[in-house]
């Protein structure tokens, strides 16, 4: 299969086992036409023989977010908002084939939503999940609003959304934020295994029963989508994201004044 585009590479293995990696190290900051070419990337494997889909990263990070001009997340967001992402973002979310994502260092902001769009999450102990939003004086996006309650529970969703929670390897797996937790070394042989395991299964009743279990969590995303967008964009004009910004990027603290 030819690579979408140089930042995203496709394979299949013998064992019906794809494998999608994203090439932006070390950070693998996102934007729209990377989310593009994963999503294409999934469909085009729905087409062959493949079964199951490891979603991974080059590099030190799993994702540290979105990037539209070589900024971080503080400063990801253009002002008409983020309509195209979010569109390229919801069809990871039908995708047809199981996906297993194995999460090296950081899954923060859009990254954490990219980690959370697949099936499963297998990570190591120096993994860190963060929703630091609301630390930017800024709304979540990518699906999160759905996609984090219907993985750890809505209390534990909205102690991550309120107030940033850094939630490491091993917290992830007592919240069942990830479903396996490996030495780093060990990382993707553990994705394949989990995603080789789907694989040995029937695989016209595996799409069958993705469909059953995970379409109803595609609707709610797609429906939470619009609010996202527009809550960030209104946002983006405060104080307090400014704030937050310039915080994030001078690594202190924020000083939020609620205007």
């Amino acid at each position: 299969m030819q690579d979408r585009n140089r930042d995203v590479q496709v394979t299949v293995g013998d064992d019906y086992v794809g494998e999608v990696k994203i090439c932006r190290p070390p950070n693998n900051f996102f934007d729209a036409t990377l989310i593009g070419a994963i999503a294409d990337a999934y469909d085009e494997l729905a087409e062959g023989s493949c079964r199951a889909i490891v979603l991974c990263s080059e590099g030190k990070h799993f994702c540290a977010g979105a990037d539209f001009h070589g900024q971080s997340d503080a400063e990801a967001l253009p002002e008409e908002g983020a309509s195209a992402l979010y569109r390229e973002a919801l069809r990871l979310f039908r995708s047809k084939l199981p996906v297993v994502a194995a999460v090296q260092g950081a899954a923060v902001g859009g990254g954490l939503g990219l980690a959370c769009s697949a099936d499963f999450r297998v990570a190591c102990k120096e993994a860190r999940f963060v929703a630091n939003f609301a630390r930017l004086g800024f709304h979540q996006g990518f699906g999160l609003s759905a996609s984090l309650p219907a993985i750890v529970g809505q209390q534990a969703a909205l102690e991550m959304l309120y107030t940033g929670l850094r939630v490491t390897g091993e917290q992830a797996l007592e919240l069942g934020l990830c479903d396996r937790l490996v030495p780093a070394d060990g990382l993707l042989d553990a994705a394949r295994d989990l995603a080789g395991a789907i694989a040995r299964s029937a695989p016209l009743a595996v799409r069958s029963i993705k469909v059953t279990m995970r379409s109803d969590l595609a609707d709610k995303v797609e429906a939470v989508l619009a609010r996202e967008d527009s809550e960030q964009v209104a946002l983006r004009i405060t104080e307090d994201f400014a704030e937050g910004s310039a915080a994030s990027l001078e690594r202190r603290e924020p000083v939020f004044n609620g205007r």
